[in-house]
């Protein structure tokens, strides 16, 4: 791994720098590029290091693309400064979410044209990367395997305002260049996606020939055109152009929870819509003066759109309400992010 010229090369802003204290001055900044149970290991203007960390630290409390400071002669850790934005995931049956990463400026959500392209699927990771406070981008692959791939661009294209959508061969040296875009010096971006559609191969060509450790990539089953999960833990790799990639496990279940302002972003024409409806409450099934309904009529909205919000609107309520107060006088408040 080449050595950062500085600390901006790695992601470092004013964002960051502004979190300092006076009495801080002598610590050196330091981003997580790998989290394990008992250790992790950062990179500094310097190179990468192993951290030492203090008594009782709880790694899961850290996330590859961190910033921390720490000790520059024992490399001990201090502390963990601010996300400026964090993408952590839920899983069904559990009230503490995942950490998947930190500090990512895009997120690139990998698919296929084959059978793992689905709406409802591309749908959660928009609200994730949404209300993570990271710019989602659609990356289609398997192109080659499906006759027009232009239909699922606008598929995909159609699911959020805005949204950048582009179709690759992960092998291609022109990948690199169709993502260029968003991988500039000291930008970070994060892959997401089911096993199988490309992110590790699409990881080691942004990387380029030179980096150390490739990811390893999986067969393909012949049958169903899918792959096997292959990348098993989180890490912070150098890419062409000076940007920074995490590489993320395949997801095989994404809960939505605490992801309010996701939901409303992803589906802006529902929420738009809403506060023309004659109940402030309106839950755009069989009110009357329903605005939302109103459209479905009228063909301005399709009815699979408002099924899945309506899906993920009710499972973001079931998973994120916390119970506050005295027994008998409870009250649900939103649950605040960890920053």
């Amino acid at each position: 791994m080449d050595q950062p010229k500085s600390l901006s090369s790695l992601g470092w802003s004013s964002f960051f720098e502004d979190q300092l204290a006076s009495h801080e001055m002598n610590l050196i900044p330091r981003r997580i590029s790998t989290v394990h149970r008992a250790r992790m290991t950062a990179l500094s203007q310097a190179g990468p290091i192993r951290l030492v960390l203090p008594p009782r630290t709880n790694t899961g409390d850290f996330a590859v693309g961190d910033w921390v400071l720490a000790d520059p002669q024992s490399h001990l850790l201090h502390r963990r400064l601010t996300r400026k934005t964090v993408l952590e995931r839920s899983h069904e049956g559990s009230n503490t979410p995942q950490l998947a990463a930190a500090n990512v400026d895009t997120l690139f959500i990998v698919t296929s044209c084959t059978d793992d392209f689905n709406l409802a699927r591309l749908e959660r990771y928009l609200a994730l990367a949404n209300e993570a406070g990271t710019a989602p981008v659609i990356v289609l692959t398997k192109t080659d395997m499906v006759v027009d791939a232009r239909e699922y661009q606008q598929q995909a294209a159609s699911l959020q305002r805005g949204l950048a959508v582009v179709t690759l061969n992960p092998r291609s040296a022109d990948a690199a260049t169709a993502l260029a875009l968003w991988c500039g010096e000291g930008q970070t971006v994060a892959l997401v996606g089911s096993s199988g559609v490309g992110k590790s191969t699409l990881v080691n060509t942004l990387a380029g020939p030179a980096q150390e450790l490739p990811q390893q990539v999986g067969d393909i089953r012949e049958h169903d055109a899918k792959g096997r999960h292959t990348t098993t833990s989180r890490s912070l790799h150098s890419i062409v152009g000076g940007g920074w990639v995490i590489d993320t496990p395949g997801m095989r279940a994404l809960q939505v929870s605490d992801a309010a302002y996701g939901l409303e972003m992803l589906f802006a024409e529902i929420t738009e819509l809403a506060p023309h409806c004659r109940f402030r409450d309106c839950t755009h099934a069989r009110e009357p003066g329903c605005a939302v309904q109103a459209a479905v009529a009228q063909g301005a909205l399709d009815p699979d759109r408002l099924a899945r919000w309506r899906k993920l609107s009710e499972e973001n309520r079931g998973n994120t309400p916390v119970q506050t107060g005295p027994r008998g006088n409870r009250t649900i408040v939103a649950r605040r992010k960890r920053r």
